[in-house]
């Protein structure tokens, strides 16, 4: 299953979006079909791959066969060694 986990209170918590480190140097696009795309500084789609999401905790497997996870605590996404924070939508 891919674009949701499960939050705190057992709710559903809806991961699709951007999320971005402090810095803005790491932007990681988690897209609705189990997909992501990961920005490095200039440097676009610099991984990509799929995801999947129990309760919530994230598997990835990227293109190349690479695996890592994430889990989702608070509203943010701890991603192996990276911290990264909802995007907000600009209104």
């Amino acid at each position: 299953m891919a674009g949701t986990v499960e939050g705190e209170q057992g709710e559903q918590v809806d991961v699709v979006g951007v999320w971005v480190t402090a810095d803005g140097h790491i932007r990681q696009e988690l897209l609705p079909d189990g997909r992501y795309d990961e920005a490095r500084g200039e440097r676009a789609s610099a991984y990509t791959g799929r995801y999947t999401v129990t309760g919530s905790h994230l598997d990835y497997v990227d293109d190349t066969g690479f695996t890592a996870t994430g889990d989702i605590r608070d509203g943010v996404l701890y991603h192996e060694h990276l911290v990264l924070h909802r995007e907000q939508k600009q209104s």
